[in-house]
């Protein structure tokens, strides 16, 4: 067993400046010298595993055997998703529906501001709450880029408008995995994010719009932005306060497309805005390019929603934890006190070649987390869980052959369309299993832990640091889920030794984890992908990092707030 060394240049900032080397090599590598993205993610690969055994005594084998676990969990189940969006995305943009969906969607409203809103902050917020894991900006990038927004607009907003329902996604897996870590009761802590993050559920959309097409059009159009954001934010608060994570995003977001809708119904704005702004009218030909308008079939409004229908029902039902446990074959035994129908048992029994758990030799217990990252030394689990049939891009995969069949393909035309979607994603998949590598060889070198201590030494402002650890977590890992496993601990033992409540900083830590999903190599590769603009994760990261910052230390501040207010 090889037990991880926080420290191992005597000096803390020395220590986690060298821990940073692979950050600052992966991000400098995309925004400063513009090398794609792919080749960036392998360089800062290459940095990650020699600051690891090089710089923290790792042992090489466990290092690339980290590496290897990373990429296949970003090939299966990220890629996975990432591959079946964009496949959805080419089955109708074949057909030249994305032109009609223009139409359907201006029946709401044809100002483009308003457009963002509705399918970037409340339609995202959704797809959030059901399924997480890149599926929003993956479903909502490529939607916008169908209605005319340019790449940088569709990439960036996307981006932007994916945090504040960040830590209840996936039907809340941040927060509960953040309770199983550190012990603490998880309706204290859900009730705690809920609280947090309410200001940032009115916020954020106003935030979005500034962002799009600056203060003055902003406020052209406050009145819906406010509906947007306060029928998500008094849901979000109710039901994470006085139910539970599980349906906070889900329940919030319907509220939020429904209000929104039926307050359009007797507002409109003065000044509509169907054009893109001027900043971003030197990226119209490249959207001219990446989203054609298509060969033009029939067909009315039921079919151009159709497949976004599906694919809601289709990711909503996968994400509900009972078709969860069945379709995984049902791992989990049962209480003495439990029984499952004959029917549930012959399903179970007919899934569970789709579902097995692989231990890693020689990493699987036997890197040990020491004090006082963790109140005592625990050996780290290294299992590969293969969930196919469980994974949410199984359930985008079969809304995209149900759509298929809607839209009138045939089976050879959608096994060849197919084939060429994934041809065209083939260099995001490599950078996002090289990304995720990167992330798994610094949660298991324990360079990242070692990169939160420095923020943690920070005394009466570790409440607004230890927000930043969870926003340097999610930055490093991609997933606000990973960030609260991976910081959890070190939050509740920071905060006991400050005499700082242990619920509010571990809620901070997945509250200040939202705002680093924007910024994560992972989630721009993810959106760079869906607007089909490879190449420009650069352009996509100078956007959206600013936001970044500026929406994690308002977070930060809040957090203070709340420690000495």
């Amino acid at each position: 067993m090889w037990s991880q060394v926080y420290d191992p240049f005597g000096n803390m900032f020395l220590s986690a400046a060298v821990a940073a080397i692979p950050v600052f090599v992966l991000l400098g590598s995309i925004a400063l010298f513009e090398i794609k993205a792919h080749y960036a993610a392998i360089l800062g690969l290459i940095a990650a595993l020699c600051v690891a055994t090089l710089g923290f005594g790792m042992p090489a084998e466990m290092a690339a055997k980290a590496a290897g676990l990373g990429a296949a969990f970003g090939l299966m189940p990220i890629g996975w998703i990432i591959l079946n969006v964009i496949f959805l995305y080419n089955l109708t943009n074949e057909k030249g529906d994305f032109e009609r969906l223009q139409v359907s969607i201006r029946n709401i409203s044809d100002d483009r501001r308003i457009q963002l809103l509705f399918i970037a902050f409340s339609l995202g917020a959704f797809f959030e709450g059901a399924a997480g894991f890149g599926t929003p900006v993956a479903v909502t990038a490529a939607m916008l880029i169908g209605l005319g927004f340019s790449p940088l607009a569709a990439s960036g907003l996307s981006l932007i408008a994916n945090t504040a329902p960040v830590a209840f996604g996936a039907l809340g897996t941040p927060v509960i995995a953040l309770a199983a870590v550190t012990g603490l009761d998880l309706l204290e802590i859900t009730a705690q994010v809920g609280r947090q993050l309410t200001p940032f559920c009115i916020l954020v959309p106003f935030w979005l719009i500034w962002a799009f097409v600056g203060f003055r059009k902003m406020f052209e159009v406050w009145p819906p932005i406010l509906v947007a954001g306060v029928s998500f934010a008094i849901p979000q608060f109710l039901i994470s306060n006085y139910h539970g994570p599980w349906l906070v995003n889900v329940v919030a977001a319907i509220c939020s497309m429904s209000a929104l809708a039926l307050f359009l119904k007797f507002w409109q704005p003065a000044n509509p805005m169907t054009e893109m702004p001027d900043h971003h009218a030197a990226e119209g030909h490249a959207a001219a390019a990446v989203a054609p308008a298509g060969k033009g079939s029939g067909g009315g409004n039921a079919r151009v929603w159709a497949p976004w229908i599906i694919l809601s029902l289709f990711v909503f039902a996968w994400g509900i934890p009972q078709v969860k446990e069945v379709l995984n074959g049902c791992p989990t035994p049962l209480k003495a006190e439990e029984t499952r129908s004959a029917g549930t048992e012959a399903a179970c029994s007919l899934t569970k070649r789709g579902f097995a758990k692989f231990p890693i030799a020689g990493l699987n217990e036997q890197v040990q987390k020491v004090p006082p990252v963790v109140p005592k030394p625990e050996a780290e689990k290294a299992v590969y869980t293969f969930n196919i049939l469980s994974a949410t891009g199984t359930s985008i995969f079969l809304a995209a052959i149900v759509s298929a069949f809607v839209l009138g393909y045939g089976i050879l035309d959608i096994i060849r369309l197919y084939g060429r979607t994934l041809w065209m994603v083939r260099y995001s998949l490599l950078t996002i299993a090289a990304m995720l590598a990167i992330g798994y060889v610094t949660r298991y070198s324990g360079t990242d832990a070692t990169m939160g201590l420095l923020l943690a030494n920070t005394g009466f402002l570790y409440p607004f640091f230890g927000t930043m650890i969870g926003w340097l977590g999610v930055a490093l890992t991609g997933s606000d889920t990973a960030s609260n496993v991976l910081f959890g601990g070190l939050q509740k033992v920071s905060a006991e030794q400050l005499g700082l409540s242990p619920v509010l900083m571990a809620a901070a830590n997945s509250s200040g984890g939202v705002m680093g999903k924007m910024i994560d190599a992972q989630s721009i590769v993810v959106a760079s992908t869906a607007t089909k603009w490879y190449g420009h994760e650069g352009s996509i990261l100078r956007f959206v990092f600013f936001h970044s910052v500026a929406l994690a230390c308002l977070v930060g501040l809040v957090v203070m707030a709340q420690a000495y207010l």
